[in-house]
């Protein structure tokens, strides 16, 4: 859990955490069929969309014929790495807020184009006599775990939401995340031990609340930013040591030309690890059931398991979809063709359905197989990678 070490536990640094294009794009269809292109097809010139795959994803922007990136995604303070689920649940519940807001039939996604890396870094230190915009509270040079003022603000995060017109995009909302900490890792001394602070609910919302307001302030001084709806979304980071990330915990939608958050809706999202751990229940027994069915099915028809697992997210008492990961043992294309064939039929036989669901087989040389199925669908597909 230890950060890179010394002072850069007080500084920021550029995490790059995922390396391929956010999975809701993953399946987006071919430039020809989008609904919007200022050239022809297969042309690298101007704006065109990557179409939709299905209804509930957004069609993204591409610029001269590349994906148009982040200004700042994945600005964090360097102790979120210790926690890997965090920044996936992060960026994808954001999505998920911004669905409530900007329907994905209407809206199409860009990448954060307005908050620059520099300006996200210096927003996430803490605020001192170098840098008044920080919204991290100024240290206090306390060391003690209870007497220290902690870093509270993780991370931040903008969405952009595009309309279209005349076969020209402009933009209709953004969507900013603020993400604080359950726990502040921190050293007394270079190179010395971690030590944590921990940061009840209560504390970490209240102050993320407030750094909302500045930060709406900040974003309408923005020229393109002062007439858009703004959504600002909280979320609660897990500690470095759990099995899931975190979750949401409010989210406001700001009208045009707003400079305070006057509403903030709650939201009841959480993440389970299933099987559950002793003295924990799930919002829904069933599905705790359905996986320990599933679980006991696939470690008994095949026993050089290493491990099964899922992250289950809810929405109050509502499952809202599951990640499973099975570790195998197996080194044979062909045990690894018939798993993957066995766990398509226990899959759709054990397993909750009209959620969203897929299953990674791995072992230490990598992804094995894959296996996923829509909410709308009744039968899982699948793909197992060859070896050679």
């Amino acid at each position: 859990m230890d950060d890179l070490g010394g002072n850069i536990v007080k500084r920021l640094r550029m995490v790059i955490a995922l390396a391929a294009i956010p999975l809701f794009l993953a399946g987006c269809g071919d430039l020809g069929s989008s609904s919007m292109s200022s050239g022809s097809k297969g042309s690298t010139s101007g704006t065109q969309l990557t179409g939709q795959s299905t209804d509930s994803d957004y069609e993204g922007v591409i610029q001269s014929g590349h994906y148009r990136v982040s200004k700042s995604r994945g600005v964090t303070n360097t102790q979120d790495s210790g926690n890997t689920y965090n920044l996936k649940s992060f960026e994808n519940g954001m999505l998920n807020v911004s669905k409530k807001v900007f329907s994905t039939k209407n809206y199409v996604f860009q990448e954060g184009q307005y908050l620059s890396s520099t300006t996200v870094q210096d927003w996430l230190d803490r605020k001192s006599k170098t840098n008044a915009t920080g919204l991290n509270p100024v240290d206090n040079g306390s060391k003690s775990a209870t007497k220290r003022n902690p870093i509270y603000i993780q991370a931040l995060e903008e969405q952009d939401y595009m309309t279209q017109k005349n076969n020209k995009l402009s933009l209709a909302g953004v969507t900013v995340g603020i993400a604080v900490n359950s726990v502040d890792y921190y050293k007394k001394e270079q190179y010395g031990a971690t030590y944590q602070t921990k940061i009840s609910k209560a504390d970490g919302e209240a102050y993320a609340k407030k750094t909302a307001n500045t930060v709406l302030k900040r974003m309408r001084q923005k020229s393109a930013l002062k007439n858009v709806p703004i959504v600002i979304a909280i979320y609660r980071q897990a500690s470095n040591d759990s099995l899931v990330g975190g979750n949401f915990l409010a989210y406001s939608n700001n009208k045009a030309g707003t400079t305070s958050v006057s509403k903030w809706t709650a939201l009841a999202q959480k993440n389970y690890v299933f099987p559950l751990e002793s003295g924990q229940s799930s919002p829904n027994s069933n599905d705790a059931s359905s996986f320990s069915n599933f679980k006991s099915q696939v470690e008994n028809f095949f026993p050089n398991l290493s491990g099964v697992t899922a992250q289950a997210q809810y929405d109050g008492k509502t499952l809202q979809g599951m990640h499973i990961n099975i570790t195998t043992q197996f080194y044979s294309q062909t045990e690894i063709i018939s798993f993957t064939q066995y766990l398509q039929t226990a899959a759709q036989k054990y397993l909750p359905s009209g959620v969203p669901i897929d299953i990674t087989v791995s072992s230490t040389d990598g992804i094995q197989s894959f296996l996923s199925r829509k909410a709308s669908e009744k039968t899982f597909s699948s793909h197992v990678f060859n070896s050679y």
